[in-house]
């Protein structure tokens, strides 16, 4: 551990080594060579020639491959304190290791051949990352709901009591809009495409010099490209980049991961100030160092960190894609290098967090039942409006006498501290005729919950299962928590 310099939380504290991975220097220095590859090869199976004769070799071509993983830094390192490119610095350092090939590496590109394809790649992998972390989220998510279905629950509105759900309903609110961030997902994944090899404005300049103007020869270059690094298609048009409105597309997926998580995160706090739902506690963490009784929701609070942080970060890409000049300026470079790998670690912790809280919430029915059965006779007070009708009350006084006798009640509990007394108060009111018996037996909690068990199956059978079918090889991930 070096100790005398700044080094990133979200490497040595939130991160997964897989996200990590796809960031590392390895993974793009090994991209850009296989740029190269498929650049070089791609111009040989085109029939590159000058004066009759191949330009590139099957030769070169193997040479190049032969060397496609082990990068000598070192020499890339040197070659840049020279020539402050790194680019041609790396140009440089694979010649070295092809001294065959050396003449034809990055051959009618421009640096954003490999810059700009390596940061569509590599977007494209943390995505792929991200999706199969969304959807073991929100697998636990939805077992967590089924299993809860029909436990009633007080809900809230404006944090005040309102009319009871279940607790699996209230997971479905924050499943929905996990879902909504995977069909996001799927449909800005699906959509990328590579740079392809333009040239240094767009327009191909360099290969109508090098194919000596065969326009349906170039045609071929960028699709055949794709092929060779895995997708279907290349942007049509572009300037020296790809378009920064790409950037901004992905980064608004991971902010609307970030924007979920979020408020999943802030109910599990208070839940678990209500003492109704906690998140896992291990058996030697500690909740506080003055207060050794606290447990604090650490991990739903990280998730909510982490979460402002992904959701301004967003507006990093929107900015640079907004500010570039014409075909292209360099103000996006150092941006772009802070902005979109901070942006996929941080939502890498966030996800690997709701994973972990989730399938580890524990939940207390007693406390839940006390807190909902200490509000219900208020929200009962229909039901025994309308029986009392049924045995020959006025329904207009009656409405009038559950005011007052509900005011009464509330400054019992607000004022005196007492328990709420509602239904003794109306059963010791002859205007509704009932027992204190028969008012209880219309507190059983699940007559307010309405339709919440049939919500939360028909939510998960005919919108969560089949993604999750879909997706089942991404399944059965576990996690591990740092700190």
């Amino acid at each position: 551990m070096q100790t005398d310099r700044y080094q990133s939380p979200l490497s040595e504290r939130y991160a997964s080594k897989e996200m990590q991975y796809i960031f590392s220097p390895d993974m793009k220095f090994r991209t850009w060579r296989k740029l190269w590859i498929a650049l070089a090869e791609t111009e040989m199976e085109l029939g590159l020639s000058q004066n009759g004769k191949p330009v590139i070799s099957k030769e070169q071509i193997e040479e190049l491959k032969s060397h496609a993983e082990d990068i000598n830094y070192d020499v890339a390192k040197e070659r840049e304190k020279l020539v402050r490119h790194d680019v041609m610095s790396h140009v440089y350092a694979y010649g070295q290791q092809c001294p065959k090939a050396a003449g034809i590496i990055h051959l009618g590109a421009t640096s954003c051949y490999v810059g700009d394809n390596t940061d569509i790649i590599v977007m494209a992998e943390a995505l792929k990352l991200v999706k199969k972390k969304l959807v073991n989220v929100m697998k636990v998510l939805a077992d967590f709901a089924e299993e809860y279905k029909d436990l009633p629950t007080l809900a809230f509105t404006h944090f005040q009591p309102a009319q009871p759900t279940t607790v699996g309903k209230r997971a479905c609110l924050w499943l929905q809009e996990f879902m909504m961030d995977f069909e996001d997902l799927e449909y800005v994944l699906s959509g990328l495409k590579l740079l392809g090899s333009k040239g240094t404005t767009g327009t191909q300049a360099s290969f109508l010099e090098l194919f000596d103007g065969d326009q349906e020869t170039i045609d071929k270059i960028d699709p055949m490209i794709a092929k060779k690094m895995g997708f279907e298609a290349c942007y049509p048009v572009s300037g020296q980049t790809y378009s920064r409105k790409v950037d901004a597309r992905v980064l608004n997926i991971l902010s609307g991961i970030a924007t979920s998580a979020h408020k999943m995160s802030n109910d599990i706090r208070l839940l678990q100030h209500l003492k109704e739902i906690e998140e896992p506690f291990e058996k030697n963490q500690i909740g506080s160092s003055a207060m050794a009784y606290k447990r604090n929701p650490m991990r739903s609070e990280r998730i909510a960190s982490l979460s402002r942080f992904v959701i301004a970060d967003a507006l990093n890409p929107a900015i640079t894609s907004a500010t570039q000049w014409f075909e292209r300026t360099l103000d996006d470079s150092a941006n772009k290098r802070l902005s979109i790998p901070e942006g996929f670690l941080a939502v890498d912790g966030i996800l690997d967090l709701c994973l972990n809280v989730v399938d580890g919430l524990v939940v207390y029915p007693k406390v839940i039942e006390k807190r909902l059965l200490s509000e219900l006779p208020f929200m009962a007070t229909e039901n025994i409006m309308m029986d009392a009708v049924k045995k020959g009350g006025n329904r207009q006084e009656l409405h009038e006498r559950i005011r007052e006798l509900s005011m009464e009640a509330g400054r019992n509990v607000k004022v005196e501290g007492k328990e709420n007394n509602l239904l003794e108060l109306i059963a010791q009111d002859p205007a509704f005729n009932m027992t204190l018996e028969e008012l209880k037996e219309t507190m059983e909690p699940s007559r307010y919950v309405g339709r919440s068990k049939e919500q939360v199956e028909a939510f998960l059978e005919g919108h969560i299962r089949p993604i999750l079918k879909d997706n089942e090889e991404l399944l059965g991930l576990s996690v591990e928590i740092n700190v």
